[in-house]
């Protein structure tokens, strides 16, 4: 390949290796912020290839702020379609457990009749993550802010002053671009350029040994429409098979006839086998039903990693360049793209000039340690999951089959928090932030089963619904808000302060009691991630020194 000369002046503030759904999701905060942005991708376009179902519930609420959750949640799954987790001896075989959980229309009903202190203004929603890479990707392309170049390649970067310069190469031409960024962020995964080149290691646990989700494992894309007419029973979104010739599951991608099935490899050398996959599957099914295989993809399960360091300098990473899970609970993408708010509002404060110099500083300080909860969280779910108990009767109609099957049903039907984990979704807290100020009150338990509303600064902003049924969440300006939560506060010094500085700041009083009965103080400041910065019954002496720590200086 011959390699032409670079295109010269090309300028771009951040500069994002990698779009998938981070590196997107981090272009697109940026452009709701007003800074432009370059996204550079291996591949032409998105890859059709089946990964995570599950867009947790503050995914969603990160999606509304952009104004894109409704026509997401069209994608995937028809509305009617039950989201039930159905576990059998075979698909066709005996019913062992089935955790029921609601369809997407049933959920959005519920939204629709919550009382005003419900928590939830974004359900999650199961639809696979390929599905909203598409959808994303087109998105991106209507946002004047984001420049894309799918199909190029990041082959290096070096510094230059007080910025970067990174090196594109069109992958079907040679033709080459040098882009000068301020920033640049790696989401280009584990074997991407970035982490690799800043030589940031992961530590934490590399495989869990178990014969189901420990080691190598193969995820394959298929079409079955033949399936739902011989499965004779309740719809599910997931079928887990349970037996002494294998260990799968099955997820519906498009409740039409494609799966994403995911099965055991016998080592980290083989490649999967259509022959031997084939087998599994009509193996987990109990008939043999027609399929056609659309793609496979390996994986390593039971890994809970987490990078040494968050970036180096003008670089950051984020999504699996500094975490890698295991797919249980859906925790991997969704934590990524918390990554990607947290840091866009910082990277975007910097380039406007009222971030301060220790604001990025706070990327890493605040989204590790919830990388090593989540990861940690994910990899005891897929522990529960390996250590299901399959008796050798479990198959049998007999006394020894029933006793079998009675003890495994009984081990599974502790499983539904591995589908709900509301703790993990909503209740990441940053109270040892230097960009955080105490209040001295105690923040609620981190339970991955629980998530407790409260404005103890640190944690996300309590959700409200207002009289005219929009959320508080709607009515957040582009970066700090402040909450009047009892009418009369002169919030006039603060706002001046913020004007002094260049600090977006937006003001919006709540009448209704149920919110100052969730925030427990007359003022709330909240940052641009929704998460709460401050609180108080009045202002501080000196809103300038309040605003500074919030903003990095």
């Amino acid at each position: 390949m011959s390699l032409q000369r670079p295109a010269a002046g090309l300028a771009v503030p951040v500069a994002i290796i990698g779009g998938g759904p981070v590196g997107l999701m981090l272009a697109m905060s940026l452009d709701a912020l007003g800074v432009p942005a370059l996204v550079v991708n291996k591949e032409p376009s998105t890859r059709r290839l089946p990964k995570g179902s599950t867009q947790n519930a503050r995914t969603m609420e990160h999606y509304r702020r952009l104004g894109i959750a409704r026509p997401i949640r069209a994608l995937g799954l028809p509305p009617d379609y039950p989201t039930d987790v159905g576990y059998f001896t075979r698909i066709t075989g005996w019913e062992l457990a089935r955790i029921s959980m609601p369809s997407e229309g049933e959920k959005m009903q519920g939204v629709a009749a919550a009382p005003a202190t419900a928590q939830l203004p974004e359900p999650l929603l199961r639809c696979n993550q390929m599905y909203v890479e598409q959808f994303l990707l087109a998105h991106a392309r209507t946002l004047a802010n984001v420049t894309l170049r799918y199909g190029w390649e990041c082959v290096d970067w070096d510094e230059r002053g007080d910025g970067l310069v990174a090196q594109l190469v069109e992958a079907t031409t040679g033709r080459r671009e040098a882009w000068r960024c301020r920033f640049l962020v790696g989401c280009d995964g584990a074997q991407g350029l970035a982490r690799r080149k800043l030589g940031i290691r992961y530590d934490g646990e590399r495989v869990l040994e178990q014969p189901y989700l420990g080691g190598p494992m193969v995820n394959t894309h298929l079409h079955a429409p033949e399936l739902y007419a011989r499965i004779g029973r309740a719809r599910c979104w997931q079928y887990w098979a349970v037996n002494r010739e294998v260990r799968s599951n099955l997820v519906a991608l498009d409740g039409k006839g494609e799966f994403v099935f995911s099965s055991k490899l016998g080592s980290f050398d083989e490649t999967p086998d259509g022959a031997v996959i084939a087998r599994q599957f009509h193996a987990t099914v109990g008939a043999a039903v027609a399929v056609e295989f659309l793609g496979h993809s390996t994986w390593t399960a039971g890994q809970a990693l987490v990078a040494e360091q968050f970036g180096a300098g003008r670089v950051f990473l984020a999504g699996d360049a500094i975490h890698l899970f295991t797919p249980t609970g859906g925790f991997g993408m969704n934590t990524g793209i918390d990554d990607a708010v947290n840091l866009a509002w910082k990277l975007a404060a910097t380039v406007e000039g009222w971030g301060g110099k220790r604001l990025l500083d706070s990327y890493e300080i605040e989204r590790r340690p919830i990388a090593r909860r989540n990861t940690g969280a994910s990899r005891q779910l897929a522990r529960n999951v390996g250590a299901v108990p399959v008796g050798a009767a479990i198959e049998e109609e007999s006394a020894a089959g029933s006793a079998a099957r009675a003890e495994a049903s009984a081990y599974l039907a502790t499983f539904g928090e591995e589908f709900a984990s509301i703790g993990v979704q909503l209740g990441a807290r940053y109270d040892t932030s230097p960009i955080v100020v105490p209040d001295g009150t105690a923040p609620p338990p981190d339970d991955p089963a629980t998530y407790v509303p409260s404005a103890c600064p640190g944690g996300r902003a309590p959700h409200l619904w207002l009289a005219d049924r929009s959320s508080l969440f709607d009515h957040f300006g582009r970066f700090f808000t402040l909450l009047r939560l009892r009418g009369g506060a002169d919030t006039r010094p603060l706002e001046a302060a913020a004007r002094a500085r260049g600090i977006p700041l937006a003001t919006f009083d709540v009448t209704a009691p149920e919110g100052r009965d969730l925030y427990e103080r007359d003022l709330a400041l909240i940052r641009p991630d929704q998460h709460v910065g401050w609180r108080g019954d009045r202002l501080p002496p000196d809103c300038d020194a309040l605003m500074a720590r919030l903003t990095g200086w």
